[in-house]
């Protein structure tokens, strides 16, 4: 993501979401401004692609929507709104529609893969203002340059729990009732 907005100007929500429906690119709004989402590497691809088929065959059984990219996400404490690397929703889907798009309101996981120049934002302030999606449970965080996820799960209201885990080791996610191992998030794509 471009520290740097594309634009000195502010938007408004309205200008954004019809300049974000036009565009060639996509772009995510935050405090009135509008930056272009994060480049596309390789890496970042292949584990957004590879996390979203291993999520789909694991929730195969369940009323589960997996999400790429092209959903914006609303986060409500501040108006802005992202676009997650994938997301995930079990039950029934709350949009807010605008005039060209559909803003998903209740994802339960988000996920989101780190770049240098992404980690500290996604870490930071992405993480404190997706804390203010009520149906929010996890967030998870995927390294593209090593073997290392990170889980933020959801306790109460006021705290968030924070595991780590490497090649060989399992996470487990609770909101969705299932597991995925860190070996097979990288298989294919980082084999050390």
């Amino acid at each position: 993501m471009s520290a740097i907005p594309i634009t000195s100007q502010q938007m408004t929500l309205e200008e954004y979401l019809e300049f974000d429906y036009n565009a060639e690119n996509r772009y995510e709004y935050f405090d009135y401004q509008v930056k272009e989402t994060h480049s596309e590497s390789p890496e970042r691809s292949l584990l957004g692609n590879r996390i979203g088929f291993l999520l789909q065959k694991k929730l195969a059984d369940k009323t589960c929507l997996i999400y790429n990219s092209q959903v914006l996400l609303k986060v409500p404490a501040v108006s802005s709104y992202y676009r997650a690397d994938v997301s995930v929703l079990c039950g029934n889907p709350i949009y807010e529609e605008s005039e060209n798009q559909k803003l998903l309101v209740n994802p339960n996981l988000i996920v989101e893969i780190l770049s240098t120049s992404t980690e500290d934002f996604q870490r930071g302030v992405k993480f404190v203002e997706y804390k203010s999606i009520e149906s929010l449970r996890e967030y998870i965080l995927i390294r593209q340059d090593i073997k290392f996820v990170t889980l933020l799960s959801k306790y109460d209201e006021k705290f968030w729990l924070h595991s780590e885990y490497e090649a060989g080791e399992t996470l487990k996610l609770e909101s969705l009732e299932c597991e995925l191992s860190v070996d097979e998030i990288y298989k294919g794509i980082i084999e050390s």
